[in-house]
């Protein structure tokens, strides 16, 4: 059996058809390409917009043009993740899939569901001929997952819509009527070489095996962040003249880093007891880290000494630096039980031929003045490194409107259809509802999705009879959509 075979099949096929598309975020072209070529071969009204958004329409049902116009909103681009070892080349491979037991997984990659699902389904609605609906319309964004580009470049007034269905939530039963704002940050740290001392040796030191994951939705998970593993591995030794050569630590903002390598020298002399600090270390995290990270591992071998090697001074400064820099969960919501407040996602080291220590993190919270503290703690841990930190990306919090007409249409059709109340909820990952809400203030919008987990990692896999629910509920809550007053 294969996903083509699975029920709704006019859903499934399309999310067959988008894993032929290669579609890592800012690479969307063939993915574009291929939804308008879809939409031509439909018979759909379609456009793209100025920053590569897709735009289509479809009349209402005979009967249904009285009816609340609908946007459904998804985006096209994926989170491009490997599992170390794997071959896959994001901009050319297409994703193979596989049906392990009642769910879909891709193989050793990300499966893309995040928001293929969200796509597939906005397609199969936009071509049925038995769905009942009011005036709809589609926004299909670009580059959501790196910045929110399509979001933040959509022009004012291009939208008709009253409602916006956002199928981008990753819990089938759930609505989300709320969503963290987020900012990037990139700390730019100086550093100086020098010629190597004499006596020195070169070990390369990589540590991966991590779950990684949605730095939002994931972040209270417990999962290590690499980065912080490597610095803490090296810190224990620093002060036996460990030099840094290279960093190169995770490779996604929104996704938990993974994998880290790095290059150090130390004097030959101490060689054994390093190597020994090292074994002991990883021994220590990997009691603590059993059982959210079993397969974490660190490894080390010889290498080829480079003429030229960190100071002592800026190797000390950057580890100090990775030590102290936050990580993780900062606070705790105090309005919504089990809801992260605030974030910070340590996603990105390396080292430069520039001779800078680059690090980029992704903040995230629903509190705008806490977001910009944690930024601010940032700003001045790069100050005091002598470097510079630079905000930018920033996106506004989507503020939940328990009093929506949409809410409550969709409340009332979830019980019909399951005999049970949806969870109504907040969550902690970054929608484009926050930035699309400033541009159309008067439009009512809820998230909901099938059940996915572990998106932005190798592990991401989408629950199969969770679709059926969500595309039932789908087209039910369109049909409900009540008259326009």
């Amino acid at each position: 059996m294969t996903i083509k075979d699975l029920e709704p099949k006019e859903l499934w096929n399309n999310f067959h058809a988008l894993t032929r598309q290669p579609r890592p975020s800012k690479h969307e072209e063939k993915v574009r390409a291929f939804l308008v070529d879809w939409a031509k071969k439909n018979n759909i009204e379609c456009q793209v917009d100025s920053v590569g958004n897709v735009i289509m329409r479809k009349p209402a049902t005979k009967g249904m043009e009285d009816r609340h116009p609908v946007v459904l909103q998804a985006h096209m681009d994926m989170v491009p993740q490997a599992r170390a070892g794997k071959e896959h080349n994001f901009l050319t491979d297409p994703i193979e899939t596989k049906i392990v037991d009642d769910w879909v997984y891709a193989c050793d990659t990300t499966l893309g569901a995040d928001d293929g699902m969200g796509v597939a389904a906005i397609m199969a609605v936009l071509e049925s001929k038995t769905a009942k609906h009011g005036p709809l319309e589609a926004l299909i964004t670009t580059d959501e997952e790196t910045g929110m580009t399509g979001a933040f470049g959509l022009k004012k007034g291009v939208l008709h819509g009253d409602y916006l269905l956002n199928l981008d939530s990753e819990t089938e039963g759930e609505l989300y009527v709320g969503c963290a704002g987020g900012v990037d940050a990139t700390l730019t740290i100086p550093y100086q070489t020098e010629k190597a001392p004499k006596g020195m040796v070169a070990y390369r030191l990589v540590l991966g095996g991590l779950k990684g994951g949605h730095s939002g939705m994931e972040i209270n998970s417990g999962r290590a962040n690499v980065n912080k593993l490597l610095f803490r591995h090296l810190r224990w030794v620093a002060e036996c003249g460990l030099r840094l050569i290279s960093i190169e630590g995770g490779n996604m903002r929104n996704a938990i880093p993974r994998d880290a390598v790095a290059v150090v020298a130390f004097p030959k002399e101490h060689e054994e007891c390093i190597l020994n600090e090292f074994d002991k270390v990883c021994g220590w995290v990997k009691k603590e880290l059993t059982t959210v990270e079993p397969d974490f591992f660190m490894t080390y071998e010889k290498t080829r000494m480079t003429p030229t090697v960190m100071t002592d001074a800026d190797t000390q400064k950057i580890i100090n630096l990775m030590m102290v820099a936050p990580n993780g969960v900062v606070r705790m919501s105090n309005d919504m039980e089990g809801l992260v407040e605030t974030s910070l996602n340590l996603a990105i080291v390396k080292t430069t031929a520039s001779k800078t220590f680059t690090v980029k993190a992704l903040l995230r919270s629903s509190v705008d003045t806490a977001k910009e503290a944690l930024a601010e703690r940032l700003v001045c841990l790069a100050e005091l490194c002598g470097g510079k930190c630079q905000l930018t990306g920033a996106y506004p919090g989507w503020k939940p409107n328990m009093q929506s007409e949409l809410l409550k249409t969709m409340k009332s059709t979830y019980k019909k259809l399951y005999k049970k109340e949806p969870a109504v909820m907040a969550i902690h990952a970054g929608l484009e509802c926050g930035l699309l809400g400033g541009k159309y203030p008067e439009m009512e919008m809820i998230s909901f999705g099938p059940t996915l987990q572990s998106p932005h990692s190798p592990d991401e896999r989408c629950y199969i009879p969770s679709v059926k629910k969500f595309y039932e509920y789908l087209l039910a809550t369109l049909e409900a959509i009540p008259v326009k007053k």
